[in-house]
C-alpha cells in the first residue's frame, strides 16, 4: 500500500505554528550533528506542537479512502530535511519497510500501532523477526536512524489517526521516505 501524495510544485499553505516548528528544526539540523542525535533533538522540538489545533490546516488533515495519505508540509531548500503529515483512516497501514534517512514521528491525533522488526540472516536469505509491538498514542514521539529501523505502521483504531514525520531528506523530491519494502517471511 503506497500513500497518496499531495506534493506539488506550489508551496502549501502553512500555519504560524508549523512555520515556527520548521525554524526550530532548521536550527537543529544546521548544527551538523550525526543522524541519531539530530533525530532525538528534533523529537524534543516536535513534542510540544503535537495535538495543537493550530498546527495543520483542514486540508492537511484530509485522508484518502484508498490508502494512508502523505501531505508534504515543508521540504528544506537544501534537501536537508522535510516535514510530512500522514493521515490514516481505520485499517490503513504501511508495508514492512525501512527509511532513506533519520526520522522522527509524532502522533498528532488518534493512535498508531507499530510492529518493529529485526532482519536475521537465514542461510542464503533472511527473515524478519518481530521484536516489539508499540501503541503510539496522541503526543508520542519516536526518533531513529538507519540501520535498524524496519517496521510496519497501521491505524488499528476506529477513528482517523494523524502523525507528523520529519525526515533528514527531501521527501518532495524523493516522493517517499521508504528505502526498501520487505517481502521476506516475517514473524507474526
Amino acid at each position: 500500500m503506497t500513500p497518496s501524495n499531495t506534493a506539488t510544485n506550489s508551496p502549501p499553505r502553512t500555519t504560524e505554528r508549523l512555520r515556527s516548528l520548521v525554524t526550530e528544526i532548521r536550527e537543529t539540523v544546521n548544527r551538523g550533528l550525526p543522524p541519531e542525535p539530530t533525530a532525538h533533538l528534533v523529537a524534543e522540538q516536535l513534542l510540544p506542537h503535537l495535538g495543537r489545533p493550530d498546527l495543520l490546516t483542514a486540508e492537511q488533515c484530509e485522508g484518502d479512502p484508498r490508502h494512508y495519505r502523505q501531505h508534504v508540509l515543508h521540504a528544506e531548500q537544501d534537501g536537508s530535511f522535510s516535514v510530512v503529515a500522514l493521515v490514516w483512516l481505520p485499517g490503513q497501514h504501511t508495508p514492512i519497510h525501512d527509511h532513506v534517512s533519520w526520522c522522527v514521528t509524532g502522533v498528532h491525533e488518534g493512535e498508531e500501532h507499530e510492529r518493529r522488526y529485526r532482519l536475521v540472516p537465514q542461510g542464503s536469505t533472511a527473515r524478519l523477526v518481530a521484536t516489539e509491538d508499540v501503541v503510539n498514542p496522541r503526543g508520542a514521539v519516536a526518533a531513529f536512524a538507519p540501520p535498524g529501523d524496519i517496521h510496519l505502521v497501521r491505524n488499528a483504531g476506529t477513528g482517523v489517526a494523524q502523525s507528523l514525520h520529519v525526515y533528514g531528506a527531501d521527501i518532495a523530491r524523493l516522493g517517499t521516505s521508504v528505502r526498501r519494502v520487505y517481502s521476506l517471511p516475517a514473524d507474526r
